[in-house]
């Protein structure tokens, strides 16, 4: 099993990247939104893989954090999804997207991602409500993007530069993983108070779908419990 590829980005292309990793180019499907976040050719990268084996074919799919390559084998488990669409699904939506729509049955979200018709959005809500609560509860460990890290002899001192062009400001990177977390957090307390897990994930996902800056775990409890209050 290949679960992590770490080197140096070659070339980015339509649906995958290639990365060179200790003289060994790794070609690694993923979707469009991941691809967008790698760096320039030639600079360091890493992604989280999952390999694919079938008669005919081994395919390696990329995800910038566990949380992504978690979802997508969790997708992949369900009658008719294939490792692409649980690719389109998870590029889609994202890791909080796609447990955020699971867990409240919002087929319809699930609908958006190219090949997903209204009856496997139907299935994969129906057979993924109640193990979905384990991944969301991944929180920022899983949201933490893979880091690369590279060998001697890719690191050389007298490796060629590689040209760069001006690239926007990176957006805050912990605003995901500390979303994830408080989401995580408040999961676990909810089942400690005794909540079903799926009715508990599903309150914690509408509560953080709520405000716009990321929650804390105590707003996040409050919310929730609001919710699963007796009407």
């Amino acid at each position: 099993m290949i679960g992590k590829v770490s080197g140096r980005l070659d070339y980015i292309a339509e649906d995958h990247a290639l990365i060179e990793a200790a003289g060994v180019g790794y070609v690694i499907y993923a979707s469009p939104r991941t691809l967008a976040a790698l760096p320039e050719p030639g600079e360091p990268c890493a992604l989280y893989t999952e390999l694919v084996v079938r008669e005919d074919l081994m395919q390696l799919f990329g995800f910038p954090t566990l949380a992504e390559k978690e979802w997508h084998r969790l997708l992949t488990s369900v009658q008719g999804v294939g490792p692409r669409s649980a690719l389109a699904i998870v590029g889609l939506l994202g890791p909080e997207g796609a447990g955020r729509a699971i867990v409240t049955g919002d087929t319809a979200a699930v609908r958006k991602a190219p090949g997903v018709g209204p009856k496997l959005a139907q299935r994969i809500v129906l057979e993924l409500r109640d193990k979905a609560p384990a991944v969301m509860a991944l929180g920022g460990r899983g949201a933490r993007a893979a880091a690369p890290t590279l060998s001697p002899v890719a690191d050389a001192p007298d490796a060629p530069a590689p040209k760069r062009r001006a690239r926007k400001a990176p957006e805050a990177p912990d605003a995901g993983a500390a979303s994830a977390a408080a989401q995580a957090d408040a999961l676990s307390a909810l089942v400690n108070l005794g909540y079903p897990e799926g009715q508990a994930a599903a309150a914690v996902a509408e509560a953080a779908a709520e405000g716009d800056a990321p929650p804390t775990s105590a707003a996040l409890i409050r919310a929730a419990l609001r919710a699963l209050a007796p009407k």
